[in-house]
């Protein structure tokens, strides 16, 4: 059981910037995936970006340039920086994790919530 809780959200105007966290505890399993996913009221729930444990990165087009998501493995903890944020960037964050393990579901945080405006 892994248990994982995004902390870093808040309220930031365009063009500004945030750092989220994803504490998880719990033993995790390695090889696995890290994603982070938003999801608003206007939007369905759309995977931002994503990072394995062979260091494989990939972003949503919309955020390509703008976020970077990283871990330390050390603290236990994945981040997603986020630079030059967007109205259309507010939504609630979510963490995800899957370990590559055969019938193993998935992951996910509580979410914190990202607001862009002025």
């Amino acid at each position: 059981h892994v248990q994982l809780v995004e902390s870093g959200g808040g309220l930031v105007q365009p063009g500004g910037s945030l750092r989220l966290s994803c504490a998880a505890s719990g033993s995790i399993f390695t090889p696995n995936t890290m994603r982070w996913y938003r999801q608003s009221p206007e939007k369905q729930r759309e995977m931002v970006a994503t990072h394995n444990t062979r260091a494989f990165t990939f972003y949503a087009d919309s955020v390509k340039g703008r976020f970077t998501i990283s871990r330390d493995n050390a603290k236990n903890t994945a981040y997603l920086q986020m630079n030059d944020l967007k109205p259309e960037d507010a939504a609630i964050y979510y963490c995800h994790l899957l370990e590559w393990l055969p019938g193993r579901s998935a992951d996910w945080g509580q979410g914190t919530q990202v607001t862009v405006s002025s």
